[in-house]
């Protein structure tokens, strides 16, 4: 067996463990890189950035047929036509282009990559194929993969997230198992593109984490959409072209399905690659780490998906970076002020920081303010009425503890949620600055001014 050796090794090419390799590297560390698969991981090649282009195609595709009946813009098209086949090509370019820079971004930076299956022996020693790999730190970033339902295995008519992202051809019935983040983005998705689509949940409303208010729009989105919901409801199996679910009164009922998307949410990437034999310390089935991202065991660290909630790329990126400054030699720590959370249903939801109900069970004395974007100029601009942004501040002193926004294009409020949050400003920091007009953010603005109970347009 051939034998190297590298400072530092990381298990996994997805966000945490790319973006770990490149900082690495450009500290002068001698990295290497194992992917299996293809660099990138779940982001970048079936999950977030596949299913952002599969939206677009969506969206594009719903207002080409809203301009082919009655517009009040005074737009008429023809009735338009979806070529799948042109659709996932474009999307598969996006994400080719992509990973294709993270490569180079890799190699330009002096980080070495091997392609195979990682194989752990200890803690410092690593096989991959017919290659052992000796190494000082050893980083893992092996992510997450869809959870299955026992009563509904992956396999014919039954998919996952993966699959759904690369259709052969639009079903005529989706039935989608859970109505979080996942579920819905591509509920609604494919119901733009003509699909008939039905959603299965367990708990009684959609997207559960969010609060009720918060996800109220989404829900009118729904049923305007024509997507079918069953709430409070617990599938039990397929039987030949039908999902078989329960209702919250305990009656049976077949629901008819070209396929089945099974989105019952993701779990930690821990089978496969030996890391039984390094007997970590464990956070129920996440691997547990301290606030620099070190395991249990000396050198060996953790990010991303397989350490837990919330399990986003932006996380990964942020611990991955981090992991390589301190095996460099700097002082640092991860104390997010906030990791923001987007759901690109429509419309979108964006969440950064406390939620009223967080911190009113973190015992702060809180006011909040919302301001509605049917009082926005640019909102009605863009034909969107619906939604609101909420900031969350502490009564006494006005420190900013979360903010929320519901509507169309909101997920690039996230970023100034963010800053203001981990800059500790409050609300006369938010209502003082001046922000540009017409734009969406002119609303986050206004709910300041109007939780200081001066607002101008209410």
């Amino acid at each position: 067996m051939q034998t190297q050796s590298t400072q530092l090794l990381v298990i996994g090419g997805g966000t945490g463990g790319y973006v770990a390799a490149i900082r690495a590297a450009q500290l002068g560390i001698r990295t290497t890189l194992v992917e299996g698969d293809r660099i990138g991981g779940t982001c970048l090649n079936i999950g977030c950035i596949p299913s952002k282009a599969l939206i677009h195609v969506a969206e594009e595709f719903e207002r080409a047929t809203h301009y082919a009946g009655t517009s009040p813009l005074g737009i008429r098209v023809q009735k338009p036509a979806l070529d799948v086949a042109q659709a996932v090509q474009w999307k598969d370019g996006v994400v080719q282009r992509l990973t294709q820079g993270v490569s180079s971004l890799l190699k330009k930076a002096g980080a070495q990559g091997v392609n195979g299956r990682a194989t752990i022996v200890d803690g410092k020693t690593v096989d991959v194929g017919d290659l052992r790999i000796r190494c000082e730190h050893l980083l893992l970033a092996t992510g997450s993969e869809p959870t299955p339902l026992p009563s509904l295995p992956f396999g014919g008519r039954v998919i996952s997230s993966t699959e759904a992202l690369s259709p052969a051809a639009i079903p005529r019935r989706l039935v989608i198992v859970g109505a979080g983040y996942i579920g819905l983005e591509l509920g609604i998705a494919y119901r733009k593109l003509g699909a008939e689509v039905t959603v299965i949940e367990a708990l009684s409303r959609v997207l559960p984490q969010y609060d009720a208010e918060l996800t109220k729009p989404v829900d009118a989105a729904l049923k305007r959409l024509g997507v079918t919901l069953h709430l409070n409801s617990k599938v039990l199996g397929m039987k030949g072209d039908a999902v078989t679910m329960q209702d919250g009164q305990g009656a049976t009922h077949d629901v008819a399905a070209d396929q089945v998307l099974v989105a019952a949410g993701r779990r930690p990437r821990t089978q496969g690659f030996g890391l039984e034999k390094l007997a970590l310390d464990m956070n129920g089935a996440f691997v547990r780490i301290d606030d620099q991202c070190r395991t249990s065991m000396r050198n060996v660290w953790a990010v991303g998906d397989l350490t837990g909630e919330p399990m986003l790329a932006h996380r990964a990126i942020a611990q991955g970076e981090m992991v390589a400054e301190i095996i460099a030699g700097q002082k640092r720590r991860f104390a997010p002020a906030s990791i923001p959370a987007i759901v690109f249903t429509d419309p979108e939801v964006v969440v950064s920081g406390l939620s009223p109900d967080e911190a009113k069970a973190a015992r702060f004395d809180c006011i909040q303010s919302h301001f509605p974007f049917a009082g926005n100029g640019r909102s009605l601009t863009l034909e969107s009425r619906e939604g609101f942004v909420r900031v969350v501040a502490r009564r006494d002193n006005h420190l900013i503890l979360g903010w929320q926004a519901v509507g169309r294009g909101v997920s690039e409020l996230a970023a100034a949620f963010s800053q203001s949050l981990e800059m500790g400003a409050r609300l006369e920091d938010i209502a003082g600055t001046i922000h540009a007009h017409p734009t969406l953010g002119e609303a986050v603005q206004e709910a300041a001014l109007r939780a200081l109970g001066h607002a101008i347009h209410v």
